[in-house]
């Protein structure tokens, strides 16, 4: 069988089946642990059964891993304490409104992950030491830059749960986290980059899309908009706003 159908077949089974218990059970706890859990277990299944085990695949299966790992944990303690997840609000209780996000996350796990379903089907591949090295630099980059910004406002709210993180490295940008998140899929398509050929360079599909959604769909619009509603009064949020980059790290801006 392709290996992309393979791909699409397990994300579909595994936010299928996540899918249903969240909705008859009205619970967020799943929502965002199916995320990551669906690239590492179609990862994880095309690797073993499919992959030759080469230096290259080998690399990419255990980045894709490291970084499900690291998100599904962080975000399963985070559901695990406010227990909802206020953005299902108006989608938990229907049948089509939730389920179409579940469609969403599917496809885009699969999108996603199509530069390295392309890579585990391969086999004869040289590595190419150049383009390992930086795109492996930024994929580490990518996943510290993610996870320190992700601690640095689990800590911050701990002591100000009424207060928006605005030090650190969300002093430099309002969105550290999703900065690395791209950075993660940009380093793997740098890896991934000098094997493909003709309608393979299509899977440069996959860090292009969560390029895409994260700026423009679910990710910054949807968190800029919340917080608009709930510090839109404030004024050192009024500041923060005018003098921080939203997405990649710049100085601050000096204050009129």
């Amino acid at each position: 069988m392709n290996l992309f159908l393979e791909s699409f077949i397990i994300t579909t089974i595994i936010n299928t089946v996540f899918f249903i218990y969240a909705f008859i059970r009205k619970t967020d706890i799943v929502t965002d642990l199916s995320y990551s859990l669906s690239f590492l277990l179609a990862a994880t299944y095309l690797y073993v059964v499919h992959a030759e085990k080469q230096l290259v695949q080998t690399l990419l299966w255990l980045f894709v891993s490291l970084w499900a790992l690291r998100l599904g944990a962080y975000l399963l303690s985070r559901i695990i304490k406010i227990k909802v997840d206020h953005r299902f609000d108006d989608k938990r209780d229907s049948f089509f409104k939730f389920g179409a996000f579940w469609l969403l996350q599917t496809i885009a796990v699969w999108i996603i992950l199509l530069p390295v379903t392309f890579i585990l089907a391969q086999d004869g591949l040289v590595v190419n030491l150049p383009l390992t090295l930086a795109g492996s630099a930024v994929w580490l980059l990518g996943l510290l830059y993610e996870a320190v910004a992700d601690w640095q406002k689990t800590t911050f709210k701990k002591n100000n749960p009424s207060r928006l993180i605005t030090s650190g490295l969300w002093k430099y940008s309002r969105h550290p986290n999703y900065f690395g998140e791209m950075l993660v899929w940009w380093g793997i398509m740098l890896i991934a980059l000098p094997y493909l050929n003709g309608w393979a360079y299509a899977t440069v599909a996959g860090p292009v899309f969560i390029t895409f959604l994260l700026i423009f769909v679910s990710g910054i619009p949807l968190l800029e908009k919340s917080w608009q509603e709930r510090y839109g009064k404030e004024a050192y949020f009024q500041q923060y706003v005018a003098r921080t980059s939203l997405l990649i790290p710049c100085i601050p801006m000096r204050k009129k």
